[in-house]
């Protein structure tokens, strides 16, 4: 069934702003998500996901915390083009959402799994004070962006302005 076969709904007729910050949001915390996986343990090697138990529980878990980002991704583009095909797309509610996804994922990990949790930490064998401030700065400000964007976005989605 098409956007324009919905009763009451035609093509680009309404934005879904909460929508589109919702998928975008899944996407980003998933794209951090892949990033940290991807640098900090596979190229550099620096910590496993669970790091209290065996290297194999480590690189399990590892291969779940993969098996997770990559099927959000994917669930998070799947919704992002069905948005984009209804044509309800909000593009600056979407940035916000990536933005509000990115950084509290770089956060959660920070304060719950380094600190809270103790699954691991970004690194071991140095003063790990200076790396958990750059971390979960770095959350932080992806944060506040996001936040800033959402603001931004919901101000010109409430004056009526067009979605940009």
């Amino acid at each position: 069934m098409s956007a324009s076969d919905r009763p009451g709904t035609t093509p680009g007729s309404h934005s879904q702003p909460r929508r589109s910050l919702a998928v975008c949001a899944l996407i980003g915390a998933a794209l951090t998500a892949a990033v940290d996986e991807i640098v900090f343990h596979q190229i550099l090697g620096w910590h496993h996901f669970y790091d209290r138990a065996t290297t194999g529980a480590g690189l399990l878990s590892d291969g779940l915390l993969h098996t997770t980002e990559l099927l959000a991704l994917c669930a998070g583009f799947f919704l992002y083009a069905d948005l984009r095909r209804s044509e309800s797309l909000a593009p600056p509610h979407a940035r916000a959402g990536l933005f509000l996804g990115m950084g509290a994922f770089q956060l959660f990990d920070g304060i719950v799994d380094h600190k809270l949790l103790r699954l691991h930490q970004i690194r071991y064998g140095v003063d790990v004070a200076p790396y958990d401030w750059a971390w979960n700065l770095a959350g932080l400000l992806l944060l506040l962006v996001g936040v800033g964007l959402a603001v931004r976005a919901k101000q010109r989605y409430d004056e009526g302005g067009p979605p940009a």
